[in-house]
């Protein structure tokens, strides 16, 4: 099964982006059949750029990334989102590659399940 999560919010100031990839991490430890596949748009995609630093207790979207990374998910990030932030010159977490709205319509076709947050 191909599960596409669909970030919209800012990785922080809400638990949207949080609870979504906390799922996904759920999803792989537990269905390993399962190919999750995430797509960062809008804010979330200042959560690509590494060595992100938060407060001791909190979590840590970046390193969530890298977990879902880690277990063999995909995570892409919307280039037009990416440049309308400044972002483009600046390296992203390893892992997570700038992508175009033609890669979310085909993992959108693909998916079995497409969630959003």
């Amino acid at each position: 099964m191909k599960v596409l999560f669909i970030l919209n919010d800012a990785p922080y100031g809400s638990e949207n982006v949080y609870n979504a990839l906390r799922l996904a991490m759920k999803m792989q430890q537990e269905h390993a059949g399962v190919e999750v596949r995430v797509f960062l748009m809008a804010d979330v995609v200042t959560a690509g750029v590494p060595n992100e630093t938060t407060p001791q207790g909190y979590y840590n979207i970046e390193r969530m990334l890298k977990a879902v990374i880690n277990k063999q998910g995909q995570v892409k990030a919307c280039g037009s989102c990416v440049e309308a932030r400044g972002l483009e010159k600046l390296p992203l977490t390893d892992g997570i590659e700038v992508s175009t709205m033609s890669q979310l319509a085909q993992w959108v076709v693909e998916a079995d399940k497409v969630l959003t947050f």
